[in-house]
């Protein structure tokens, strides 16, 4: 026959025979569907915000493009360049502290101050709606500000109430509703409190050295393009070498955004795959128990002379004209994700997402779902092609029948790896996406082992008095039994949740325990350099028994190394945040405290030669550099080049001054700049940090006081958002594995009703029955549980000891939580299958052996 004509009659044969419907496909469907809907929904969400900031662009920004400089503002040649582009804005940004007149209390804010042409896109939205004059103008000697419900909320404040800023007083008028360029200023630790340019100028906050950002943002004529934007770069870049400014265009308006999204939505899609490849268990156990129930069919089939390849067909058809229900029910709710998500995410993220359809996204969720289907059905598929029809007749099922032909194998295996690289093609970061595939491989080749070595265990136990206990054991080890498929089916899931359980756990006691112990209790910034020795002897009045340390302080911007510009290196993504904005920089005569040589000889006191620097090892074998290399670093518009003297181990996790460069002194000879100061002091209460910062304010109103348990606080609540987000996605691989346990025990549900009846003929109470399988599904139950624990302690402490460099601890309530939800599951969810089994007539079941 044709191969036409065969696949023809195997399509029609399939569609007879799937006319009694699904049954039995229920959970095969469900994980299909639940896996392509997250890969296809969170990478339509991450698309869909992407969108929104592209088309957002100039509000984002606030321009077309933006100029940003930092501890300076523009020359009269700059401002005169950028004049001419088009409608010119600018604006300031810094830390400081804001004050109740009568200083009785005080609050770290965000100030940013703008000019008259601020917002050239968008609109600043208060309450109550004022003009700009109105808002911003001096009046009865004092200037206008506006601010977020927050910063009323911290002052303690009402509208109209006046508030000190540096050695200016400040009318707060109105309450900010909306700031269209707010989330291209990048994060902050405070609160906003918007003022004018000249409030700001007014305050005395802006001396040599402070810590201030200027931004100059232009609005261009309506038909520039963005070869426009790229040739401005470009001009600006030739005509202004040593400017050290950051351009950014409305094309890329946000990102850091953008690159946190790109990440976060990269895991996302990860678990998601992580959730398809566990339901491909599932799927693997459905068409087993599928095609164990069509014996007879199969038997039929082949006695009639059909071939080993026409049945092959007939079934793969079937399976995939039900993955294709799945992918499809997937597809459906991952098309929706980005419609739902812009009313969930408003609230968290400032952008608006752009709702959709994504085919790109959604097509590789299909794709995925395809392979997975394939990859974990060719396997029991091409077993059924090759079973005789007399064996078919005379044995139970097909789980005695061992691997099926090579060229099935091969093909599995074959899709398996497609999968992984398609997978590891599609990540941004390719490298994490491989170690991740490249854990999940090895997670599944080990739950295989460890569902043996459970099996050997049991077949080499001595033997126990308990019937009930021994039934238990020998279903362990007994051919055919559940023990592989409950195994690899809960073991990933569990797994996965105790890795992310573990960092959670580990982040948060860090951030609540550790981490403030070690960490100063004030960072003190911009501190001018005549007023350094007042401020410390002040501080040690206030705080008798603390420790304050002090350092110069600068900010650049690494321009190239070994003269190659940093724009055209390609960096490791771990190391890739040096080169990115702008670096704190620092000099000193001698070794920080806080830091050790690792290789290399530190400068002599007296040094006087050409420039060098002390690199922090880490980052410098991240990005590649060596002893003797060079760096050269922009520092108010002035090009430095330095040689690396040295490298020194930096402690990070301690949260006191640390640089990841630190110069000779006479490298910056002559440059206007501040000092950094912390404080720790031992024992020290709520009550002694509000008095030393109250002391602090008064004295150097223009000195910024960063509380570091507020910055932690802030930082806490960052870690839980994003811990119940990561949660909330490893779940979705929980609730596959959960799926797949219960239809690995529903498939086993035929061999355990003749069990259950042989059994009770031959004396078998319904207790002991019961017992037996409670014990059963309690071992593997535990026996899982235990090598989550063991895999997910290992991951959970790589990533936080080595990747995070934190110390790692294990958490015994992790451990306590894993065990009994693996225990409830299994034991939970066997018993509700073996409260059936135990219900069936044993006549029907009799006459059938």
């Amino acid at each position: 026959m044709p191969l036409s004509q065969t696949l023809k009659l195997a399509i029609r044969f399939s569609l007879r025979e799937m006319r009694g419907g699904l049954s039995g496909f229920m959970i095969f469907l469900t994980c299909i569907a639940l896996g392509v809907a997250a890969i296809g929904g969170v990478n339509s969400v991450a698309r869909a915000i992407t969108a929104g900031v592209a088309n957002e662009g100039q509000t984002l920004l606030g321009g077309d493009i933006r100029f940003e400089l930092n501890q300076r503002e523009m020359t009269d040649a700059e401002r005169a360049f950028v004049a001419q582009l088009g409608t010119l804005a600018e604006s300031a940004n810094m830390r400081s502290m804001a004050r109740l007149e009568d200083g009785s209390d005080q609050s770290l804010a965000e100030v940013k101050a703008v000019d008259d042409a601020y917002p050239l896109y968008g609109a600043l939205l208060t309450e109550p709606a004022l003009s700009r004059a109105e808002l911003f103008g001096e009046r009865a000697g004092a200037f206008g500000a506006a601010a977020p419900d927050i910063f009323f909320e911290r002052m303690g404040i009402e509208l109209g109430d006046r508030i000190k800023l540096g050695s200016a007083t400040f009318e707060v008028r109105a309450r900010i509703v909306a700031e269209p360029d707010a989330i291209s200023d990048g994060f902050g630790f405070a609160p906003r409190l918007m003022v004018s340019l000249e409030g700001l100028r007014a305050s005395g906050l802006i001396q040599p050295g402070s810590l201030v950002e200027h931004a100059y943002k232009v609005r261009l004529p309506p038909n520039s393009t963005e070869a426009d934007l790229v040739a401005i770069r470009d001009v600006a870049a030739e005509r202004f070498p040593e400017a050290g400014w950051s351009v950014r265009t409305r094309s890329n308006a946000a990102p850091a955004l953008a690159s946190n999204i790109e990440r976060f939505s990269q895991f996302l899609t990860l678990v998601g795959l992580t959730a398809l490849v566990v339901g491909g268990v599932g799927v693997a156990n459905a068409v087993s128990a599928y095609l164990d129930g069509k014996r007879g069919v199969i038997a039929t089939f082949k006695s009639l002379g059909a071939s080993g390849g026409f049945v092959f067909t007939v079934y793969l058809v079937q399976i995939l004209i039900i993955a294709g229900i799945g992918i499809i029910a997937g597809l459906a709710l991952g098309a929706l994700m980005p419609f739902a998500a812009g009313a969930v995410l408003s609230s968290i993220i400032p952008v608006p997402a752009e709702g959709g359809f994504y085919p790109m996204a959604l097509a590789m969720a299909a794709l995925f779902g395809v392979l997975v289907t394939l990859a974990f059905a060719l396997l029991p598929l091409g077993r059924a092609r090759d079973v005789p029809a007399t064996a078919l007749f005379r044995e139970m099922g097909f789980g005695g029948r061992g691997l099926p032909r090579l060229a099935y194998v091969a093909a599995s295996l074959g899709l398996a790896v497609i999968l992984a690289l398609l997978a590891i093609w599609f990540s941004g970061d390719r490298r994490i996406a491989a170690i991740f595939v490249g854990a999940t491989i090895f997670a599944f080749i080990v739950l295989r082992s460890v569902g043996v070595a459970v099996q050997w265990l049991a077949r080499k136990s001595p033997r126990v008095r308990s019937t009930a206990l021994r039934l238990a054991i020998g279903n362990i080890h007994r051919p055919g039994a559940l023990t592989p498929s409950v195994v690899l089916s809960l073991g990933l899931g569990l797994t996965l949740l105790v890795t992310l359980a573990l960092i959670d756990g580990n982040l948060r006691r860090q951030i609540a325990g550790s981490l403030p112990e070690r960490a100063p209790n004030f960072f003190f910034v911009d501190i001018q350099a005549g007023e350094v020795d007042a401020f410390a002897a002040l501080v040690q009045e206030a705080a008798p028994a603390g420790k304050l340390m002090r350092v110069p302080m600068l900010r650049g911007r690494i321009m190239a190394l070994n003269g190659v510009d940093v724009q055209t290196m390609q960096v490791p993504p771990e190391g890739a945040w040096v080169l990115r904005g702008d670096r704190g920089l620092t000099y000193s005569a001698t070794i920080p405290e806080n830091a050790t040589l690792s290789q290399g000889e530190w400068w002599p006191e007296d040094y006087d030669g050409e420039p060098l620097v002390s690199f922090s090892a880490d980052e410098a074998r991240e990005i590649g550099l060596e002893i003797g290399g060079t760096v050269t670093v922009n520092v108010l518009g002035r090009n430095v080049t330095a040689r690396i003297a040295n490298f020194r181990e930096v402690q990070w996790e301690s949260m006191g001054i640390n640089f990841v460069m630190v110069f000779s002194p006479n490298t910056f000879a002559g440059a206007p700049h501040s000092w950094l100061a912390t404080l720790s002091v031992e024992g020290a209460t709520a009550a002694d940090e509000s008095r030393i910062l109250n002391v602090v304010t008064r004295a150097y109103p223009t000195v910024t006081t960063v509380r570091v348990k507020d910055a932690l606080d802030v930082v806490n609540r960052i870690v839980a958002q994003l811990g119940t987000a990561i949660r909330a996605a490893a779940s979705v691989a929980l609730i596959a594995s959960v799926l797949v346990l219960a239809g690995a025990l529903a498939a086993g549900n035929r061999a355990r009703i003749h069990d259950a009846v042989v059994l009770k003929t031959l004396g078998a109470t319904r207790r002991t029955l019961i017992a037996a399988f409670s014990f059963e599904y309690l071992l593997i139950g535990l026996a899982t549980a235990l090598f989550a624990l063991f895999a997910g302690g290992i991951a959970a402490w790589f990533i936080v000891a080595r990747i995070m460099t934190l110390p790692s601890s294990f958490l015994p309530e992790v451990a306590a939580s894993t065990i009994l939800f693996a225990l409830v599951l299994t034991v939970g969810i066997g018993l509700v299958g073996t409260w059936r089994v135990l219900g069936h007539k044993a006549a029907p079941v009799l006459r059938n052996l």
